[in-house]
């Protein structure tokens, strides 16, 4: 199946002429071929197109609609359009559709975008809604862990999405990873807009899922971002929508009645939906810490959670909230009517199939039932007859001596403590965040267990040098990006890594041990350095002295050099014709001659300093080129005289 991300539907507080949508086979730009629209909202529309420029290759193209008519709002559209494009265009982020370009069409403004082949989690969630089942907590925490990268990334550049929510997150088909769609430049856009002019601005986000300060003020912050989440995650645990885990009287969610899960996952979810942002978690690192403990069970890191079908173990059947029993009425229950059976749009619950009682009053009623107990205590009786006379016996045969021991039976105990096969097969993994400062080096040893995995988590920036070496046998480690998948082909399993970093975020170092090795001690070595600086360039400002100007005398120029700027003064000379350059003040600055370019435009050689002059063996364009190591002034006294003034002497040539 093929989705993609629509327009979401926005509450109108007036109406406007719409233009009709973009008939399916029209070319846009002589490149965009429109195949059919994906979906519509108050504010434009969503086309799937083919881009005849990469190969036919799919893409989505949002088309804006402006609120009112006229030049006016036609202009400020575009003005604030081209704005928003700027800003989603320093979005690049492998879970984020890459923006490609804007244009204009016939009064229309056009987004282009990458288009997403997959399923969205509301699509995702309706099908198990379907066979009675709900995602499960590992589910559910692997999505956290795989979007609050991308979260990271879009706030580090001031960025809010707004709109967070199931059908807002596409599983990706190709790589099964969960990609954030939809962001706000055509929301904001319309925000932006209202806000400037007369009209009511109107929400943008769902209802239900943002919040207070975003749908009652209009405004967003990171926590804001943080609250949607946190609702996703708890109706796709629960099954359930919004309004039927909020309570509106006393403004509190009471999802925890629909679902049980970890204390420390209910704990990080009600803490991301406090009704104040400020008591909410402020940054995505704030969640990360807090989600560093919660999980028993390990998911593989880059497996985003697949669509499950009821006979596996994985999803969590939809449950029915538990009542206060102790303040409810006794009452008959008997067979639900086939009305009652749940459809996903239906919230209500079935009630409890119970089959119908037998015309028997007792179970001693049934003599046959009496026989078969009877029976049943006998056999019971002779088995632990049996085993005790079994444990008498063996007890009296072995006398164990004072330095020998009895070892248990390999068999599974059910006391909390662990035997030492049950230990050495589950895993464990330890997290530890460091404070990696940019151009610092670290070492850290350490000793890793047969069946341990050691996350090491740091922050660092796009563009920076990461390097990590391993001393010790028996480790590898793998080099994860904000995405959780490794950040090259390279940085797999490996004893050493180093290259530059492709995007912000947190970066984990995971060590693992070689599949057999025993506990192994280890020292790791991480050095992260900023990027060198890029090289300024150099501007080389040219100016031409007209011939005329040396029949007044000398010829003076004043300006600035250093070592991005450079200064050339063309003068045209005549065969035999002579020129004499000097510079004032002696501040460091250098001159050189030049030949012509069209003879190269080589140094003149032995012709260099603070002062010097030529004779010119042909006729060109001669060059005096001023340079500096540091930027300093200077003023610069030219001369020149005809050829008939100048004494014979032999004339420089060109150098092969």
């Amino acid at each position: 199946m093929l989705s993609q991300p629509c327009l979401p539907t926005y509450r109108e507080s007036h109406s406007f002429a719409m233009q009709p949508p973009i008939p399916v086979g029209t070319v846009l730009q002589n490149r965009y071929r429109v195949l059919n629209v994906l979906g519509q909202g108050g504010f434009g529309r969503t086309y799937l197109a083919e881009d005849q420029g990469r190969f036919n290759e799919l893409c989505a193209l949002k088309e804006l609609i402006p609120l009112q008519e006229g030049s006016y709002a036609l202009e400020k559209s575009k003005e604030l359009f081209q704005r928003e494009a700027t800003i989603l265009y320093q979005i690049q982020h492998p879970q984020i559709p890459q923006f490609r370009a804007t244009f204009e069409q016939d009064q229309r403004l056009f987004l282009v975008q990458d288009y997403v082949e997959g399923r969205t989690y509301q699509e995702l969630l309706d099908e198990r809604r379907m066979q009675g089942y709900a995602f499960s907590e590992p589910e559910v925490l692997q999505l956290m862990r795989q979007l609050l990268p991308v979260l990271a990334h879009i706030h580090a550049k001031g960025i809010v999405h707004r709109d967070i929510a199931p059908d807002n997150i596409i599983l990706r088909e190709r790589d099964r990873l969960p990609v954030l769609i939809d962001f706000g430049v055509v929301k904001e856009l319309a925000t932006r807009f209202q806000s400037e002019s007369r009209i009511q601005p109107t929400t943008v986000g769902k209802q239900g899922y943002a919040p207070s300060e975003q749908i009652q003020a209009g405004k967003a912050y990171p926590s804001s971002d943080l609250y949607s989440l946190a609702v996703t995650i708890a109706v796709l645990l629960t099954g359930q929508e919004p309004a039927a885990l909020f309570d509106d009287n006393t403004m509190t969610w009471y999802w925890q009645r629909w679902v049980t899960v970890s204390p420390n996952l209910t704990q990080v979810l009600n803490q991301m939906l406090k009704h104040r942002p400020g008591d909410r978690y402020q940054s995505v690192s704030e969640v990360m810490q807090a989600l560093q403990g919660v999980g028993s069970q390990v998911v593989p890191p880059g497996t985003p959670p697949t669509p499950v079908s009821p006979q596996q173990p994985n999803p969590t059947r939809l449950s029915q909230p538990q009542p206060d029993v102790s303040r409810m009425q006794t009452m008959a229950v008997s067979r639900a009517p086939e009305s009652t059976q749940y459809t996903p749009g239906n919230s209500r619950r079935p009630d409890p199939v119970v089959p119908p009682s037998s015309t028997r009053s007792s179970l001693w009623d049934d003599p046959w039932a009496v026989g078969m107990v009877a029976i049943g205590l006998m056999l019971l009786t002779g088995v632990c007859s049996w085993a005790a006379f079994t444990l008498i016996r063996n007890n009296q045969q072995v006398q164990p001596t004072p330095t020998e021991t009895v070892s248990p039976s390999p068999t599974v105990s059910e006391t909390p403590s662990p035997s030492p096969t049950a230990s050495a097969v589950e895993p464990i993994v330890t997290t530890r965040r460091l404070d990696v400062g940019p151009n610092t080096n670290i070492t850290i040893p350490g000793n890793l267990r047969t069946n341990e995995t050691v996350n090491y988590i740091l922050s660092a920036r796009q563009g920076q040098q990461l390097s990590a070496s391993l001393s010790g046998e028996g480790v590898l480690l793998t080099i994860l990006a904000p995405d959780s998948v490794p950040v090259d082909a390279n940085a797999k399993r490996r004893q050493q890594w180093q290259g530059k970093l492709p995007l912000d975020g947190s970066y984990t170092i995971q060590l693992s041990p070689v599949k057999g090795a025993a506990n192994q001690s280890y020292k790791l070595d991480i050095a992260l350095t900023n990027p060198a600086p890029s090289p300024k360039p150099i501007s080389i400002q040219r100016e031409t002295i007209a011939p005329e100007e040396f029949q007044q005398g000398t010829v003076t120029r004043q300006g600035n050099v250093g070592p991005t700027i450079i200064w050339r003064y063309l003068v045209n000379l005549q065969e035999g014709q002579s020129l004499q350059a000097k510079l004032f003040p002696e501040s460091g600055a250098t001159l050189t001659f030049r030949f012509p370019e069209s003879a190269g435009g080589q140094p003149i050689p032995d012709v260099s300093g603070s002062q010097g002059s030529i004779v010119a063996a042909y006729n060109g364009r001669y060059q005096i080129e001023i340079t500096a190591p540091q930027e300093t002034g200077f003023t610069l006294e030219i001369t020149s005289k005809p050829p008939e003034e100048v004494p014979p002497s032999p004339s420089p040539t060109p150098a092969n």
